[in-house]
């Protein structure tokens, strides 16, 4: 298992050993609580810092909207597999390979809202840190999203520590406490035990115990 200095280190020695106009794009799927947004801004930082510009890109743009997710009968599990834009994911990854100008979506858990081209990757950028729960899950549609990948890693966390975050992340968003169970019971934690179960196609673990030790 790498630390994130160490996987950062990595990223950054594949990136200068790439030819020009090349892009590395590396997966950093986890489960819900494991901090991978803010590990894969850390790991980015440290990469540009070595010389290889790097940024991080969630998969959370991917969201469906609450819309569909109603419509389809999914709202109540919104964040599992089966809630996302696979297809568009996909072809994102695809526009992001050349090294060239890409608009990215984001998604804004206060509003609950997918926006799109709420994020510029610059030409320039070397590193793409892509992350997300279902990157590397190794079940159709989400099977053809890791061979876009060069590097595949899977961020780790005891769930018990999962838990406690996912349980602060609601309250911080003032969630009252049957709602935070009900989440976490529901679909937090299920979808962990999914995704460190289901990510079979992870080169590497990374240690998520402290996701802003870089």
């Amino acid at each position: 298992m790498l630390d994130l200095a160490a996987f950062a280190d990595d990223l950054a020695a594949r990136a200068a050993a790439l030819p020009p106009g090349r892009r590395l794009l590396a997966a950093l799927a986890g489960p819900p609580g494991a901090g991978k947004s803010t590990a894969a801004e850390a790991v980015a930082a440290r990469v540009t810092t070595l010389g290889q510009p790097a940024q991080a890109v969630p998969m959370d743009g991917f969201h469906y909207d609450d819309a569909v997710l109603r419509e389809r009968g999914l709202l109540a599990m919104k964040g599992a597999p089966e809630t996302f834009d696979v297809a568009g994911l996909a072809a994102l990854l695809d526009r992001l390979q050349p090294m060239q100008e890409v608009a990215v979506p984001l998604f804004d858990r206060t509003l609950e809202i997918s926006r799109a081209g709420a994020r510029i990757v610059p030409a320039q950028t070397r590193v793409i840190v892509v992350e997300g729960n279902w990157l590397l899950l190794d079940e159709a549609p989400w099977d053809a999203i890791a061979p876009r990948f060069d590097v595949r890693a899977l961020l780790t966390c005891p769930i018990e520590t999962l838990r406690e975050r996912l349980t602060r992340r609601w309250q911080d968003l003032d969630f009252p406490p049957e709602a935070i169970a009900r989440k976490l019971d529901a679909v937090d934690l299920p979808n962990a035990r999914r995704v460190l179960a289901g990510s079979s196609r992870a080169d590497v673990e990374v240690d998520g115990t402290d996701p802003a030790a870089l």
